[in-house]
Formats: C-alpha cells, sequence, structure tokens
C-alpha cells in the first residue's frame, strides 16, 4: 500500500514530522515499511505562464512551434515546443533556464531549430506527475502567471509503501493507516467515512442476495447525465499516480480513488448494459464471463458471480465482466458496493490466478459498514466532478450477521507479554482501535464459563481464570473494520503492540539441565567427521524422488524401494515421493558440480529414508482438533507412518588421489567406496563384513555386500552395498565415468553399549609380514577374518599391503601380503609368541579358505 503523506495529514493532524519518522511510529505499530519514495523535491525554478503567440515553424519534418510566453517578468519567454494540445491564451507551465525536472535532468537556454529557446513547457510526464502525457499540461485559466508549479500542484509529496499482512486488511486505505498514525502520534483522526449518506427515496436498481454465504449486504447507488468526455482533475491523477494506480477516465478513477481512501473496492456498470434485476449467487454449471481483461472464463460453481437477467456480469470482488463496462458514451452509471465472503473472494481469486486490487482488499476482509459511505462518496464525486445528477434512491438488501463479542479478563494481556498494563490502559487501547468496551461479562459468558467469541467456547487455563474472576472481566465488541479480531489473543496483541513491542523485556530462558546428546546422535556426528576427515563434502539434499528415479536406478519392479510414500502436495509433480534411498539426491548433486567444473567429487550425507511397510494403510486418518486424539486414532497415524531408518551414503567420481608436482594422481574406484564404508563402521565402534555381491544399481562384477553382527542375536544382518554403479545407472543420470558409490543403515551400525576408546599400550609393537597363496575366487575379507580370528588377542591391527597375480603363483591363484601387528599391554612380547600367534593365524586360514603360505 502506498501512501502519500500529503493524503494521510487530511484526515490526521501530524506534527513537523519527516517522513522517516512517520514511518517508525507506523513500523512500531505493526506496519512494515517497504520503501520511502520522494516526488518532486528535486523540482525548481518550474512557474506558470501564459502563451501569447504561437509561430508554426515550416520545414521539418514533424511539427514545431515557436512560442512567446508570459511567465510574471517583464519580458516574455521565447521557446520552441513540439507540442500542438495548446492554443494562443492557454495556461502552461514553464521551466525557466536553470530549472531542475525530476531525474536531475536541467534546463537551459540553447539555439534549436533556428530559434532561440528559453525554457521548455512541460508536460504531466516531464513534471512526473504520469508515466507518459500525449501532450502539455494545461493548466485552469484563472491559475496566477509565474506562480511556482510545485506549490501550486502539491508535486512535493513522500509516498509510505507499507507491506500490509493477510490479517490487516484496514491497512490497505488512507483511512486504516490514518487511524493507525493517529493513535501512534496521540493526535485526534478524522474518519472520512463518517458521513451522512443518503439512504432514503426507494430502490435505485432492483437487486436481492440469494446466496447469504457468498454475500451479507450490497448495495446500489446511480447516477444520470454524466459527461463522459470530463477528463479527471490533476489533483485526482497525481494522488492515484502517487498510489501506484494508472488513470484510466473519471469515472473509473473516481473508484478506484474511493477505494484507496476508504478501503471499500466498488465496481460502476454502465446502466444502458443492465438488463433485469441484479443477483447476487454463485455460478451455475457451464457459465461463462468475458471479464474486462478481454478473456473469457469459464466459472466454478463456487465462484460468486453477480448477475442480472443476461446472465453472469461481474465476478464479485475481482473483475468486472465486459459487456456492462464504463464506455467513452455511458451517461447512466450505477455503482455497486458489497461486503463479500473474504474466503470466497480468496478462492475465486487463486483458482483463476486473477489478482486485482479489490481481490486483495475483499480476501483480506472489508469493513462490513462501507458500502453505504463508499457509494455515496463516490456519486457525490461523480456529481461533482462529472455533472452528474444523483438518484433518488439506494438500494440496500443485506443479511442480519451478529457482531462477535469476546469477553476477557481485563489482565489477560499483561498474562500474554509478561509486562503489567494497567484496566485503564488496556480499555484505552482497545477503545483507540475502535472496540466497544463494557464492564463484566456477557450473559452467554456467564453461562457457558467464557465466550472468547460469538459462538465460541474459551478453554483452558483462560476458561479457568474467566470463571475465577468474575469481577474483572470486560467484553469487547471489536468493529467493523477488524474482522480479525475474533479472540482474546488478539486483542491481547492490539493492547501489546500499541503500548509497544520496545517494552516487552528481552529475557532468556533457563536452560534445563539434560544429559546432552543421546548415543545416536554422537554417532551421526562421528560418522561425519570421519567421512570429512577422510575427504568427503556433506550435501543435504531434497528428501524427494520420483518415478524416473527409480527407473534409473534399474530398480526391479518387485524391489523393496519402489514402495514409496507418496505426498499429497509435492513441491513438484516430477518428484512426489519421500525418498527410499539416499542415491538420488546425491547423484543429482554430484552432476551438477560436474556441470559447474568440478570434475572429482567425493560427497556424502547422512539422513532418513521412509520405507513403508507392505500392509500399512495408505494414507493417515485426519484427526479433530476440539479433544485430545484416543489411543486407537494414535496407533492408525503409527501405522500409517512408514519406516524411518537413518542411513548415510556417499558418492565419488574423478580423482580421489589428486595429481600434482609430487605424481600422477588416483581415480576413485570401488575399493574407495568399500573404504568409506569401513571409515564409518570404524567410527560406529563395530566391525564390518564385505562380501561380493550383486545388487542394483551397483555394477555385478564390482558390488560389495556390507554387513554387521546384530548384538542381541548374533545373526549376519546386511547393512548396505558398495561399489561401482552400473553403466546404464551412470548413462540414465549423466554421471562420469566409473562413478561409485556407498550406502549403508547407521541404525543396524549400532554397539553394543557406548564406544570406549582403545587403551593405548606403552610397549613396543611386534610386527610379522605374511604372504598367503590363496584361488583368485577367494574373498579377501575371508583370508583377513581368518588370520583375524586365528591371531587371538594379540593382535592390534592387520593390513593388506600387497596382492600379486602371475606366474610365481600358478595360474588361478593369487598371492596376499599382510603385515599383522601385535602388542600387549602389560609386557613385552618374545619372538616365539609373535611367531605363534602368527603361524596360528596362517593355520586357520589355511583351513578355512585353503591359504598356503607363499615360499613354503
Amino acid at each position: 500500500m502506498k501512501v502519500p503523506l500529503s493524503w494521510l495529514r487530511e484526515y490526521v493532524d501530524l506534527p513537523a514530522v519527516t517522513a522517516q519518522e512517520v514511518a517508525d511510529r507506523l513500523t512500531a505499530a505493526g506496519l512494515k515499511l517497504e520503501a520511502i519514495h520522494s516526488h518532486g523535491h528535486e523540482i525548481k525554478n518550474v512557474v506558470v505562464g501564459r502563451v501569447l503567440e504561437i509561430e508554426e515553424l515550416t520545414g521539418f519534418k514533424k511539427p514545431i512551434r515557436h512560442c512567446k510566453v508570459e511567465v510574471g517578468e517583464a519580458t516574455p519567454r521565447e521557446i520552441v515546443c513540439g507540442a500542438t494540445n495548446f492554443s494562443v491564451g492557454a495556461v502552461v507551465p514553464v521551466a525557466l533556464p536553470g530549472a531542475v525536472l525530476p531525474g536531475g535532468f536541467e534546463i537551459g537556454s540553447r539555439k534549436t531549430y533556428g530559434r532561440l529557446s528559453d525554457g521548455m513547457i512541460c508536460s504531466e510526464a516531464e513534471l512526473g506527475i504520469a508515466e507518459s502525457s500525449p501532450g502539455i499540461l494545461l493548466l485552469p485559466q484563472g491559475t496566477p502567471i509565474g506562480a511556482d508549479v510545485v506549490e501550486l500542484l502539491g508535486l512535493r509529496d513522500d509516498v509510505l509503501e507499507l507491506e500490509v499482512a493477510t490479517d490487516r486488511g484496514y491497512a490497505l486505505s488512507i483511512r486504516g493507516v490514518a487511524r493507525e498514525a493517529a493513535i501512534a502520534f496521540g493526535v485526534p483522526f478524522r474518519d472520512p467515512a463518517a458521513t451522512e449518506a443518503e439512504s432514503g427515496g426507494g430502490e435505485s436498481w432492483p437487486a436481492s442476495i440469494a446466496d447469504p454465504s457468498a454475500c451479507d449486504r450490497f448495495v446500489l447507488r446511480s447516477v444520470t447525465g454524466f459527461d463522459p468526455a470530463a477528463e479527471s482533475p490533476l489533483w485526482m491523477r497525481v494522488r492515484l499516480d502517487r498510489a501506484g494506480m494508472r488513470s484510466v477516465s473519471l469515472a473509473v478513477d473516481i473508484t478506484n480513488y474511493v477505494m484507496l481512501e476508504l478501503g471499500q473496492p466498488l465496481h460502476a456498470f454502465d446502466r444502458s448494459r443492465l438488463s433485469g434485476p441484479i443477483v447476487v449467487r454463485r455460478a451455475r454449471p457451464g457459465e461463462t464471463l468475458e471479464t474486462l481483461d478481454h478473456v473469457v472464463r469459464t466459472l466454478h460453481d463456487e465462484d460468486i458471480l453477480i448477475t442480472d437477467d443476461s446472465g453472469p456480469i461481474s465476478m464479485a470482488g475481482t473483475m468486472g465482466g465486459l459487456h456492462t463496462e464504463i464506455s467513452e458514451v455511458s451517461t447512466d452509471i450505477v455503482i455497486e458496493a458489497a461486503h463479500f465472503s473474504a474466503t470466497g473472494i480468496a478462492r475465486e481469486s487463486r483458482r483463476h490466478n486473477l489478482v486485482s486490487e479489490a481481490s486483495k482488499r475483499f480476501e483480506r476482509g472489508v469493513d462490513r459498514e462501507l458500502p453505504l459511505a463508499a457509494s455515496w462518496r463516490a456519486v457525490q464525486l461523480l456529481v461533482e466532478l462529472g455533472g452528474a445528477v444523483a438518484g433518488p434512491g439506494v438500494t440496500h438488501t443485506q443479511v442480519e450477521v451478529s457482531p462477535v463479542r469476546i469477553t476477557i479478563p481485563a489482565d489477560h494481556p499483561s498474562r500474554v507479554a509478561g509486562v503489567t498494563y494497567e484496566r485503564e490502559t488496556v480499555i484505552r487501547r482497545l477503545e483507540q482501535i475502535g472496540c466497544t468496551v463494557t464492564e463484566g461479562a456477557t450473559p452467554a459468558a456467564s453461562a457457558g464459563h467464557g465466550v472468547a467469541a460469538t459462538g465460541v467456547l474459551a478453554s483452558g487455563d483462560l476458561a479457568d481464570r474467566l470463571t475465577a474472576h468474575g469481577d474483572d472481566l470486560i467484553t469487547v465488541t471489536p468493529p467493523t473494520w477488524r474482522p480479525d479480531l475474533t479472540d482474546p489473543n488478539d486483542l491481547a496483541e492490539e493492547v501489546i503492540r500499541l503500548e509497544g513491542y520496545d517494552r516487552i523485556p528481552s529475557v532468556l530462558p533457563p536452560a534445563p539441565a539434560g544429559g546432552g546428546l543421546t548415543e545416536a546422535q554422537r554417532m551421526r556426528r562421528r560418522v561425519g567427521r570421519a567421512l570429512a576427515h577422510a575427504g568427503y563434502v556433506e550435501v543435504l539434499a531434497y528428501p524427494f524422488m520420483g518415478p524416473r528415479d527409480l527407473d534409473n536406478l534399474l530398480l526391479p519392479e518387485q524391489d523393496p524401494r519402489r514402495r514409496a510414500t507418496r505426498l499429497v502436495n509435492p513441491l513438484s509433480e516430477d518428484e512426489p515421493y519421500m525418498r527410499t534411498t539416499l542415491l538420488p539426491g546425491l547423484l543429482k548433486t554430484l552432476v551438477r558440480n560436474v556441470g559447474r567444473g568440478h570434475a572429482d567429487v567425493a560427497l556424502f550425507e547422512s539422513g532418513l529414508v521412509y520405507r513403508p511397510e507392505p500392509q500399512a494403510p495408505a494414507t493417515a486418518p485426519v484427526l479433530p482438533v476440539d479433544r485430545r486424539p484416543t489411543e486407537e486414532e494414535l496407533a492408525a497415524i503409527e501405522a500409517a507412518l512408514p519406516r524411518q531408518p537413518l542411513r548415510v551414503a556417499v558418492v565419488l567420481a574423478g580423482e580421489f588421489e589428486r595429481s600434482g608436482w609430487w605424481g600422477e594422481g588416483r581415480q576413485a574406484s570401488w575399493a574407495d567406496a568399500v573404504e568409506a564404508a569401513r571409515t564409518v563402521a570404524r567410527a560406529a565402534g563395530v566391525e564390518l563384513g564385505v562380501r561380493a555381491d550383486q545388487h542394483e544399481p551397483w555394477h555385478p562384477g564390482r558390488c560389495a555386500a556390507l554387513t554387521v553382527t546384530d548384538a542381541e542375536t548374533g545373526e549376519t544382518v546386511l547393512a548396505g552395498h558398495a561399489g561401482e554403479l552400473h553403466p546404464r545407472v551412470v548413462e540414465a543420470y549423466g554421471l562420469p565415468p566409473r562413478t561409485c558409490a556407498m550406502e549403508l543403515e547407521l541404525s543396524l551400525l549400532s554397539p553394543d553399549g557406548p564406544v570406549q576408546t582403545p587403551a593405548v599400550s606403552a610397549y613396543p609393537v611386534a610386527t610379522q609380514d605374511v604372504a598367503l597363496t590363496v584361488a583368485v575366487s577367494t574373498p579377501v575379507a575371508e583370508v583377513e577374518a581368518a588370520l583375524r580370528a586365528g591371531a587371538g588377542e594379540l593382535l592390534e591391527s592387520i593390513r593388506l599391503f600387497d596382492v600379486y597375480t602371475g606366474p610365481q603363483v600358478g595360474e588361478g591363484n593369487k598371492s596376499l601380503a599382510y603385515t599383522l601387528r601385535f602388542r600387549a599391554p602389560d609386557r613385552t612380547l618374545t619372538a616365539e609368541e609373535t611367531t605363534a600367534a602368527r603361524d596360528a593365524a596362517v593355520a586357520l586360514a589355511a583351513e578355512r579358505t585353503g591359504a598356503q603360505l607363499r615360499g613354503a
């Protein structure tokens, strides 16, 4: 809402304050400032002149006129002008040499078209009154020659641009902002709607309300003999422009002006195009309407319409119909003002993607008492400015609406804010915003233990206090221009904001003693730090996926990951499902990074996935909000929720070890993905089993299954997979060749008790190297597990440092070289002890895997 200060001052006697000071007070009252626009402050040396002579210059491609203009000086000014919409005797604005126009445009004397031009005759656009102008601005004949145009036309003004919240519809008007400014500065407010509107003389035009849920008040007034050639006065055009609206014609400008002034949208019908009584109703199946924007709209059965015998003539509160619009020959006009359903207009506007200045106001709530006053104000302006004759009557049809009454303890705002407000202060502030305050409770409140609003009972602490504070109750009837005040806390907010939010002290709540992070939270942080230290970068992807992701991952039809939870209102129809795997989001993030020039990428993410149970209901029940859910209802909701295990996944492409002056780097491989899983397992404090597997979306020959041992049952449980992605998956996502990935379920990596820091022995380590020959098909993990089991408690670590295949180990075999580190916590190991432990490890490996000590 753009509010010119000059317009605001008509209804509020503001002190000598700047626009910024006014904005600060309004911001403190809850009206957020967007910007302050200054107009006309830079304009200087522009005066009123009269054209004495005009000489038409010939020989040019366009009309050029050499004029002598009287500007209140001894000698007339000679000015060259290209406009032709004025004649001798016209009174015009003249920018003298040295003048400055909007935008810092300076005017000087110069020779042009062979003549001296000693100034410039100005148009509305050149004075900043309008964006464009067809010709020179013509002033009334009685305007004093030589007068300052800026002061004369009121061009110097400041405009406050305010952001109006959805519950503050009254602030979308000069009237509403003026009331707030009057309260903020403690000065009187003159209500522009407080006029005696004529309401007698019969009907102006027959009308009725067919659907009370769509409209509860409908007013029509008419004028005849309107001069369609009458132009909007300059002061009105200036105000409309400053308020952000374009001047169209006098009749339309008047309806817009009254809407900005009072907040009541109006619509003007050409009376000659109406046929039969007007009826406000909902749309019927198959009805259409061509609106003022020349779009034929198919109407919905919930749309609110204004109709006559010909059918729909206007979309109520949104946009009028083309058939009955005011034209350049309209002389008889019917003015409509109404109070429509805020919800109905909001839905209608969104349904048709049609947002207008009228719909903005109706959907936020319009004063129900305004239609009579606003329509009368429009009629007065049509009579005064357009030479019309007011019709003898007014059509006023309405549906009775019970006023809202809210009963609260007088100390309720104090309890909400934590600041003491005296009873007199609460009543005074509520009366300032237009509320009617009476002592005590209404009969309904006394009987019903506290009526918070018409037909709505207060509950909880407030209801108890209404009963306990019978002598300290007040009953508040909000004004009709504040339909947002329906609850005791709404009233508390009004008192608090007018008294000042700055009066509420900032008190930090005491932090309750807690047990710190849970073990699951600690593990998630340890895993994140471990992967970050290993060179991975954490990302947060959207937890959504689509059917295309499931296909790109090559998931079989019966794969559990295809059973996904569908969102009712997804952000994108391409991704309507909650993710069942972390891979789609990570792979898309990798593609985005590679596309931006980062070829070597290692990413990880930890988060929940959503895995619905096969027997789970398709949707969760929607429960009422007026009571606590029953145990059965809570169980039904719980049954509909998908299982949400915590997972961690990595993707990597390009070089995992970078090239540089130190030599060649190393491309990321499936082994790095497996090592990432081991890194996670070490951080979680569990042993991870690794074996070959085939599982989509991994390459069938380069995929490892990751297993853990269940601490309770001792069974081996599949926890995830790692390896190189299938080439078709790489192609489907547009990934770099040989992209690798790992996904692991953190929920299964729970150690048996808290993770213990390993003891560090002060005794020396004993190292033994062994090289074992095994069949090529023997998994390395099995050999390592056998060595670890056979070495016993003295084994500190085991590391594979070489794999060899060649003639020396025979065809179909491979050599695995390990370093075994032994250490005792209480003594220095002897050579015999370490040799015995090594031999036991080799023996068990030979027993389990057929391994032979190389060279033996």
